[in-house]
């Protein structure tokens, strides 16, 4: 069954991201007259600069940490530096072996010490430029960065690990509200297979894509476990993005996919699948996140199929759904603007023995749609989390603004406004913050 929310088609795009019709949209019903606060020239018509809230990670917010013993790690760095525009003084210099799948606890203690003190005040995350390791003792690479290393993170057998205090949450700042910093690797088999990666973060910015998003319920019970909360997220997300439950060990020869999430040892056909810039894509299986030389299929082949974020396991987790990502919350929180690591990192639970490989921040739901139609500019939103917003307006860039009207944001669904054309010269939408 698929889900799509129908609405009112527009007519001249004339904004940042012109790559999803209207159609799609859920309007809030909140309709915007009589404000002008300047005009244009008669005949000339000038859409309204726009700015957002920021409620994301930015590229002053990632440290990218470099082995310098590994001339590929070097490579990726540099790639993703200029790619991404990270502050040089983000960059942290590290000295190890390279190549062994599992890093020893005394090396990786040592790394961390000289990581911490070498990192910026102002970092929330971390990016990683190797492959291997993706493990250290009982913990994924990424989970002992992010909050150092720590025994009750992991278990033996069908046991709960100590959880995240940032799972779910509308935080934007990891480390400043919860003192860790999510991490992220930029993994491949290739350096070419890394810059390809990189580059499909970058060409998914503020796309706001209209793929679809395939919930997989396999014939391997033990793995489909995730099926579980299905139909609540298509209840909850359905309005906002494309959806479609599937009953089958796979899907073939679509064109749209923008999130793949399943349960298999190995997942077929992939390659016969067009995955969207920004596509996340991950299987619950026991060691997906053994990335080289697994016994089952490795995270890796979702990047490689076309994907730009996956996750695995890199010790048995048993399938408690709190190891793996939720479906709902790895959804809601991308398709309300949050990069691919803060959306990643929100939605599992327990990510001590959990693998997350990807580029970071690809944002496809940043950004807006303004979308002229007769006299009136349409304003489409989806990067804003849930909650009470100011629509501000003002003749000149550096303000006075004056609040013009106040809305909320209750759900996933898009923000629509309508602005009047030609009248409009400086607009922005605010948080209000509760008393």
């Amino acid at each position: 069954m698929m889900y799509r929310q129908k609405g009112v088609a527009a007519s001249i795009v004339i904004d940042r991201a012109p790559l999803r019709s209207m159609r799609d949209v859920l309007p809030i019903g909140l309709l915007i007259l009589g404000l002008a606060v300047g005009q244009v020239a008669a005949g000339q018509v000038e859409p309204p600069r726009i700015e957002l809230p920021r409620q994301a990670l930015g590229p002053e917010d990632l440290a990218v940490i470099i082995n310098d013993l590994d001339p590929t790690s070097q490579q990726i760095a540099d790639y993703f530096v200029k790619r991404r525009n990270i502050p040089s003084q983000n960059l942290i210099h590290i000295r190890f072996k390279p190549g062994d799948p599992v890093m020893d606890l005394k090396t990786f203690e040592r790394i961390d010490r000289s990581v911490r003190a070498a990192t910026p005040a102002g970092v929330q995350a971390y990016v990683l430029t190797w492959t291997l390791p993706y493990r250290v003792g009982c913990m994924s690479m990424t989970s002992a960065f992010a909050a150092g290393y720590d025994e009750a993170f992991c278990a033996t057998g069908c046991r709960p690990t100590r959880a995240s205090a940032y799972f779910a949450s509308g935080s934007d700042r990891p480390y400043t509200d919860f003192g860790i910093r999510p991490t992220i690797a930029l993994a491949g088999e290739t350096l070419a297979d890394v810059q390809a990666l990189i580059d499909r973060g970058v060409a998914a910015d503020n796309t706001l894509p209209s793929g679809t998003g395939y919930l997989v319920n396999t014939t391997d019970s033990a793995r489909t476990v995730r099926a579980t909360t299905f139909a609540r997220t298509i209840e909850r997300l359905g309005g906002a993005v494309q959806l479609a439950r599937i009953d089958a060990d796979a899907i073939e020869n679509k064109d749209d996919v923008l999130f793949y999430l399943t349960g298999l040892v190995s997942v077929p056909k992939l390659d016969t699948n067009r995955f969207l810039p920004g596509a996340l894509a991950d299987h619950l299986t026991s060691t997906g996140g053994q990335l080289i030389g697994s016994g089952q299929m490795s995270s890796l082949r979702w990047l490689e199929a076309g994907a730009t974020g996956s996750y695995g396991t890199v010790v048995e987790p048993c399938n408690l759904l709190d190891k793996f990502p939720h479906p709902t919350v790895l959804i809601g929180a991308y398709v309300t603007g949050s990069t691919l690591i803060e959306a990643y990192w929100k939605s599992v639970r327990m990510p001590g023995q959990g693998m997350f490989i990807g580029e970071p921040l690809a944002r496809p739901f940043g950004g807006y749609r303004l979308v002229r139609d007769g006299a009136n500019w349409h304003l489409t939103v989806f990067a804003l989390r849930p909650g009470r917003y100011a629509l501000q307006a003002a003749e000149d860039p550096i303000g006075p603004y004056r609040d013009m009207a106040q809305f909320e944001k209750v759900g996933f669904q898009p923000v629509q406004l309508t602005l009047p054309a030609g009248g409009l010269l400086q607009v922005r939408i605010q948080p209000i913050t509760p008393k």
